[in-house]
């Protein structure tokens, strides 16, 4: 054998045997690895059971009837508009109106020249004269030929002809005053006034232009009727079907006799201070956007809305009965959808999926399915939260159900599941072409104006309620709702009058409830009555003093209150409420 055989031979072994150590020694020191990730994890588990149970906040589920209230982008319109066009031709004498201003029924708007016009009423009333001393003449004529020819003095093609002559003599004169109608119809044609009462635009034509009739000179202006106002807003063939099928599953209760009513924001947010009813739903969809148009009308005495202005339209009426809300913070989002975190009763939290619904308000959502009455959900400290392991709960109250009158119009919140009735299955809005309860075709009814709101031009037969909406609180503020859930109850109503002795504590809130008449916003009720009994309350929180005895305002006296001054007071007074009580 070569020596260089023999030595590579032994180098080779060598190699080997190291590559054999370095393996053994990186598998060891795998095991040592995973016993200490074991280790860690152990202890970490430890810890964790070891350590306080974190501070939560936890709600009870319990399901309660909510107004439902979709929104909608929508947009005004005049409840008359009436184009001014002139049926003459003419010089353009004046403009008698200040453009972009109300205008009323009959006020001069244009003036055209009348002369011409009245030169031919003149001729076309000569004309008239003329072919009566005509007739006059054909019938003295007639009435000597008719003996003679009877005596056969004269013959009988002589009776004819004056026959025909008195005949001709009549009808000429039907002609003449035809035109003399005709030229008296053109004279009165060049004073053009306003159909309707509303806002004038601007003059299409200027002073001393020759207007022609039959080009397009003859578009003067237009006139829209603002008082009342429309707003229009379309519903999708989507929206249509959900809420059909949520109708049907008993989720979704129309109002009674279908009277929707909508509350309008403007585009900085301000709420619109009266409230409107639906009067008119599309009966087809459209083929363009598979929506069909549903409409509103709505009062409009301050002239704050004018045509073509967008705005939010929220429709109201419907209600959800046992509906589980809980607030938004609470629902949280993983891979496989939307979840909550839920306290067992032995106090350890677990993940529940859940599948949301509708947003409520500005801080709460719907809970379709995945909660049931008594849950306890973690609603604050959501992120302290680690499934299986326990919590700390302090109990928050879960806002307690609405009056009914507080839910929707006419009391439509009273409805009681499974409740049958001529109202649409499809819950938020009236259906298309849906007849009216008595079965036959929809029409508007009688218009109903608040005491400040005379009847408008243009609105003649419709369907109205002038009746303002509670404003909405800022971002923040404590709502009617959250003052519900003081601890409010509703009672017997409360007439006008004297109301006492008040028993221990019963509440401000809970009286203005029950003395609320129809009509009047809450907020108008709780300031009318408060300002009415500024002695029966105590220094500290306006709490009502036990044993007095209030004076309840008349539905009158309260809907002379500002809604708005109504609602900054009741604002402000909760505000200052939630400062005192921490923000609770």
């Amino acid at each position: 054998m070569r020596p260089d055989s023999t030595t590579s031979r032994l180098g080779f072994a060598r190699l080997c045997a190291g590559a054999m150590l370095a393996c053994l020694l990186l598998l060891a020191g795998g095991a040592l690895s995973g016993c200490g990730e074991d280790k860690k994890e152990a202890a970490a588990g430890v810890a964790a059971q070891q350590r306080p149970a974190p501070q939560v906040t936890a709600m009870t589920v319990e399901p309660r009837a909510i107004p439902f209230t979709p929104s909608f982008v929508a947009q005004t319109e005049s409840s008359q508009q009436v184009n001014i066009v002139a049926r003459v031709s003419g010089f353009l004498d004046k403009i008698a109106y200040q453009e972009g201003e109300m205008v009323r029924e009959g006020q001069l708007l244009f003036q055209l020249d009348p002369k011409p016009f009245q030169a031919q009423v003149e001729a076309a009333r000569g004309a008239v004269l003329s072919q009566q001393a005509r007739l006059t003449t054909a019938q003295a004529n007639l009435g000597r030929v008719k003996p003679l020819a009877q005596e056969n003095a004269l013959s009988q093609a002589d009776l004819d002809r004056a026959q025909g002559e008195f005949d001709a003599a009549k009808a000429a004169l039907f002609t003449a005053q035809a035109q003399l109608t005709e030229a008296q119809l053109n004279l009165g044609y060049t004073t053009i006034r306003s159909p309707v009462n509303g806002l004038a635009s601007r003059s299409q034509q200027r002073q001393g232009a020759y207007i022609n009739a039959m080009s397009s000179d003859a578009n003067l202006t237009y006139v829209a009727a603002v008082h009342p106002i429309w707003v229009n807003f379309s519903v999708s063939q989507n929206q249509t079907a959900k809420w059909r099928q949520e109708s049907q599953a008993k989720r979704l209760i129309p109002p009674a006799n279908e009277v929707y009513e909508i509350d309008v924001v403007l585009s900085d947010g301000t709420l619109y201070p009266y409230r409107g009813r639906i009067n008119f739903a599309d009966p087809s969809f459209s083929q363009d956007t598979g929506s069909f148009l549903v409409r509103a009308v709505l009062p409009n005495p301050r002239l704050e809305l004018r045509p073509g202005m967008f705005v939010t339209a929220y429709v109201r009426g419907a209600v959800r009965p046992n509906a589980i809300v809980v607030p938004q913070l609470a629902v949280q989002q993983g891979p496989k959808g939307h979840f909550v975190y839920v306290i067992k009763a032995d106090d350890t939290a677990e993940v529940r999926p859940v599948i949301v619904g509708d947003y409520q308000g500005e801080k709460d959502i719907v809970i379709n399915s995945g909660l049931n009455a008594g849950d306890r959900v973690v609603v604050d400290g959501v992120l302290k939260v680690v499934p299986g392991l326990p919590v700390k709960a302090t109990a928050v109250k879960a806002p307690v159900a609405l009056p009914p009158d507080m839910l929707a119009p006419g009391g439509a919140g009273a409805a009681a599941p499974g409740a049958t009735g001529a109202a649409s299955d499809t819950g938020g809005v009236p259906a298309p072409g849906s007849p009216a309860p008595d079965g036959t075709a929809r029409s508007p009814a009688a218009v109903t104006h608040s005491p400040s709101a005379a009847p408008g031009p243009g609105g003649g037969g419709t369907d109205l309620s002038a009746r303002p909406p509670r404003p909405a609180a800022p971002k923040g503020t404590p709502s009617a709702s959250s003052a519900l859930q003081a601890g409010a109850t509703a009672g017997p109503p409360i007439p006008a009058g004297t109301y006492g002795p008040v028993r221990d504590g019963e509440t401000l809130i809970e009286i203005s409830i029950r003395a609320r008449p129809q009509g009047v916003t809450f907020d108008q009720t709780l300031v009318g009555i408060f300002r009415a009994n500024p002695e029966a309350f105590t220094p500290d929180h306006h709490r009502l003093r036990s044993g007095v005895t209030l004076a309840i305002p008349s539905q009158t006296d309260l809907a002379a209150i500002d809604p708005r001054s109504a609602a900054d007071e009741v604002r402000a007074a909760r505000e200052k409420w939630a400062a005192e009580h921490g923000g609770k």
